[in-house]
């Protein structure tokens, strides 16, 4: 049994940006957009993008392993989002998979295991609007 419900998966694999945030060896916290792939396999998200090894996240998440990634967006037929909380484990090789359009020397990827969950607008009927839905917030790990 998968620790995300069938719609926090659908949303996830209809998106390919989401925003991952991690906290500098200063303390100072770092949000940026980057491209992901929902790992079906090891119920992960898989974090990666162009020169990834040299970016802050990267240096960031080594440092500091608690980090959170978001997938939302907003219409006017509402809000919709997937905040997963969780452990990086950066990875040096492997992350030419996570997008076809990367170039094959893109290696260095961060897996984003889970220990929260929160979704919201997520599974809910087409037309609703943003307060028309419930906070599904868990403990997955």
């Amino acid at each position: 049994m998968s620790i995300f419900t069938p719609e926090e998966i659908e949303y996830l694999e209809s998106r390919t940006m989401g925003r991952v945030a991690t906290v500098g060896k200063d303390g100072q916290p770092h949000v940026v957009p980057l491209t992901y792939h929902y790992n079906r396999d090891e119920q992960t998200i898989d974090l990666g993008g162009i020169d990834f090894g040299a970016t802050k996240k990267w240096r960031d998440a080594r440092h500091n392993p608690r980090v959170t990634f978001l997938v939302d967006d907003a219409s006017p037929a509402g809000a919709h989002a997937v905040e997963i909380r969780g452990r990086a484990e950066p990875h040096e090789t492997g992350g030419s998979t996570i997008n076809p359009r990367f170039p094959k020397f893109v290696e260095q990827f961060i897996r984003l295991r889970p220990t929260h969950i929160v979704s919201w607008g997520v599974g809910a009927p087409s037309g609703t609007t943003s307060h028309d839905f419930s906070v599904n917030s868990r403990r997955v790990g």
